[in-house]
């Protein structure tokens, strides 16, 4: 039996990275990644967020997050930079197909990030680092942005690695160097250690990661419940999940957009629900399913994550049909609360579309057949031209419609 061996593959910096490739492609004289800049929201408006950062405007003290007109007074010289999503996921793209020859088993992390298993094809590849500082410097070479690559036993120690000195590095931490690499680790460097947890953390006067390998476990439990146990062997590097790639067929289908500055007006949020449902409806087409159940993804500008969800009457993926019940459920769980995250989830698939005609449902079931021909249509037109550039009209009356009704509610 072969011994596992695991790469994890990080873009260094990937939004500011992908901006700079993008705007130097255009001819744009100067690499943002070598000035003050940040790609983040309208400098104008002053509750624009920083999403990502150069090194110099790093050693102003600008943090991820931080409110543009704050990195502002830092470094009043800094470039502010929109954040360009369907660019950085042509290039997300780009990059894993490529990754993709190396190994069939590749796990899509993030739009940024992937494991590889490359287990077992040492008759292919003698030397993993050797391979390792190859397609480090193809990626760099052929795209125009770095990456760091972590290798190790475990998905654990992999991402760990690639989090080590950064950029355009390859890093190992094998079993017998978690002693060595690991342990002296601050304890919150520890993948899935938040902020809070390094905090009572050192209340409990464990501040390393060999603290931690070495607490004891009933103390653990008592503070952390159901996470000690994951604690303790992360601190080992114990880790026995597996690299899976995303099957052709998914249980659920989502897309969240982190927007560039919190929003409060819940047109504008509709009209990114909008998008967003025009994309999840045409996957799950594509899938050649139908979608039950519908949810909104809502993440405020304190960090909190709510959502909420319906059923739907009858299986659907028509677009008009979710949009119309992701709409209600917005109008009836947002809390006027600044938005800095958005999104839209599909679930409980079903390959039969389960319709149970009534009386009256017979004028709109006869519709039904049409708006799934054009539908096709449209999905036909957007995937040769690029998505949503054309959108049924029947979603933005829903849009209109819910507009006007906001308007007399106020």
């Amino acid at each position: 039996m072969h011994e596992r061996i695991i790469f994890h593959i990080d873009v260094n910096n990937a939004f500011l990275s992908w901006t700079a490739k993008l705007l130097l492609s255009q001819g744009y004289k100067q690499d943002i990644r070598k000035i003050p800049s940040v790609i983040g929201g309208d400098e104008k408006q002053r509750h624009g967020i920083v999403l990502a950062k150069s090194p110099v405007a790093k050693r102003f003290g600008i943090i991820t997050a931080e409110p543009i007109y704050q990195a502002k007074k830092k470094c009043p010289s800094l470039q502010i930079y929109p954040p360009n999503y369907s660019w950085y996921s042509s290039q997300s793209k780009k990059l894993f197909e490529y990754l993709s020859q190396y190994s069939p088993v590749l796990e899509q992390y993030s739009i940024d990030e992937c494991f590889l298993d490359m287990t077992g094809t040492n008759y292919l590849y003698k030397d993993y680092i050797k391979l390792a500082h190859k397609i480090k410097d193809e990626i760099k070479n052929k795209f125009g942005f770095t990456v760091n690559i972590g290798i190790a036993n475990i998905k654990l120690c992999a991402k760990m690695a690639s989090d080590f000195e950064k950029p355009d590095k390859v890093h190992t931490l094998f079993k017998d160097e978690i002693e060595q690499k690991l342990w002296p680790l601050d304890v919150g460097d520890l993948f899935m250690i938040g902020k809070s947890s390094k905090e009572s953390l050192n209340k409990l006067n464990i501040h390393t990661i060999y603290d931690l390998a070495h607490a004891d476990e009933r103390i653990l439990e008592r503070n952390f419940k159901s996470q000690a146990r994951y604690m303790k062997e992360a601190s080992w590097g114990i880790d026995n999940s597996k690299v899976e790639p995303r099957s052709d067929k998914r249980e659920s289908i989502s897309t969240t957009e982190t927007l560039s500055h919190d929003y409060t007006e819940s047109d504008k949020l509709i009209e990114i629900l909008f998008r967003q449902t025009e994309d999840v409806a045409r996957q799950l087409r594509k899938q050649g399913e139908y979608a039950t159940t519908v949810a909104v993804i809502f993440k405020n500008n304190q960090f909190v994550t709510y959502s909420a969800q319906a059923k739907l009457k009858t299986p659907t993926n028509n677009s008009k049909d979710i949009y119309k019940l992701v709409v209600d459920i917005f109008n009836k769980n947002y809390k006027q609360d600044p938005i800095r995250l958005i999104g839209v989830r599909l679930a409980d698939f079903t390959t039969k579309k389960e319709s149970q005609l009534t009386l009256f449902d017979t004028e709109e079931s006869t519709e039904t057949v049409e708006n799934e021909d054009f539908q096709k249509t449209i999905d036909n037109i957007n995937s040769k031209f690029g998505k949503s550039i054309v959108a049924p009209a029947s979603l933005k009356m829903i849009s209109n419609r819910s507009k006007e009704k906001e308007k007399l509610q106020k």
